[in-house]
């Protein structure tokens, strides 16, 4: 039996091992199921559409506040989704509260959640809320997002093919920069000057990666424009590269000096002591691209003031998932753990604030 006492995502061993040989019954009209690195479920439900489906959970953290704490969390929700290339159009939540949650923080979230949805043109759909005990601050429940499209225009993190470029949106360590930045703002300002802790935390609003991932596939999806997405989150760039690569079932070569990470990134990621290619990286979106259409889809995602650039292309299962740091091409490896969630313990146990 593989342990599994880490904070955060259960390892993907575990998920082959444990979960994805027990998935319930078989059905047909599953297209697309659970999977390393597949973001989204696709199921058919006519002769040429499709349902999109994607689940997250939801936070509410007392340091960001329960609206900060809504939005990002309807941000991370759609970030999954709209890899698939459309639009999320409804959602369901199941709100699990602690039941000495004030009920004031709760219409307080529930109005920026709301709000939010609203915004992107989502209808909530269902849920179920109730306060248990047992039930703790900061994960709150979860939530699902729907879509229906058209099968010929829905893509699949699945769906990379040899040869194709590789695009990073906005740059490494996204949402780690800005929650960390938001949370521990006076340690931050005391380290660097209230002018770049200030810069830093708005790396928050970064977090939502729904536009990059539909300014992109409007160059186009399938075999001759965009044929996979995937958003970066916990394990960083690095870990949603291979994962990437797995579930397309093909190979990648990185150069890792492409990757973007700005000043405000590396000086939060060196105060807090993590690597910003494997940390929390939740904004930025990784691209797989036909040859020939990566210029285009960076030049249309800065128009819409997204920064994006190339950093790698697909390559053969047999060539495997490799690295370019400066001379030497080196194994891509997967980080055991990510870690933020020690940087953040430890910066809560030094009561930074």
């Amino acid at each position: 039996m593989i342990d599994e006492r880490s904070l955060g995502k259960i390892s993907s061993a575990f998920l082959e091992e444990i979960i994805f040989p027990k998935l319930g019954a078989r059905r047909d009209e599953v297209l697309v199921g659970p999977a390393l690195g597949v973001d989204t479920c696709v199921i058919r439900i006519g002769s040429n559409e499709v349902l999109v489906v994607s689940s997250d959970p939801l936070s509410l953290i007392p340091e960001l506040g329960p609206e900060d704490s809504a939005w990002m969390s309807v941000a991370l929700l759609v970030n999954d989704l709209s890899t698939s290339g459309l639009s999320p159009q409804y959602l369901i939540t199941d709100l699990n509260l602690p039941p000495d949650l004030p009920n004031e923080v709760l219409i307080r979230y529930w109005n920026a959640f709301s709000d939010e949805c609203s915004r992107l043109g989502i209808a909530v759909v269902g849920g179920n809320t109730g306060k248990f005990d047992g039930c703790h601050l900061t994960i709150i429940g979860a939530g699902t997002a729907f879509a229906v499209g058209s099968k010929s225009r829905v893509i699949a993190s699945s769906g990379a093919k040899l040869g194709n470029d590789v695009i990073l949106t906005k740059g490494a360590a996204i949402s780690a920069t800005g929650i960390l930045s938001k949370i521990f703002s006076n340690r931050v300002a005391e380290s660097f000057g209230e002018t770049l802790q200030k810069k830093a935390a708005s790396y928050f609003s970064k977090i939502s990666a729904m536009q990059d991932a539909l300014i992109a596939a409007s160059v186009g999806t399938g075999l001759d424009g965009v044929t996979a997405m995937h958003d970066v989150a916990e394990g960083g760039v690095i870990s949603a590269l291979l994962e990437l690569s797995e579930a397309s079932s093909l190979g990648m070569r990185v150069d890792k000096r492409a990757i973007p990470v700005s000043a405000e990134t590396s000086s939060i990621c060196k105060l807090f002591g993590i690597d910003p290619y494997i940390t929390l990286g939740e904004g930025a979106m990784i691209i797989a691209c036909a040859q020939g259409k990566g210029e285009e889809v960076i030049s249309r995602l800065s128009r819409n003031g997204i920064n994006a650039a190339k950093i790698g292309e697909i390559t053969s299962q047999i060539a495997g998932v490799t690295c370019r740091e400066s001379e030497d091409e080196v194994p891509l490896v997967r980080p055991r753990v990510d870690p933020y969630w020690e940087a953040y313990r430890n910066a809560v146990s030094n009561k930074w604030n």
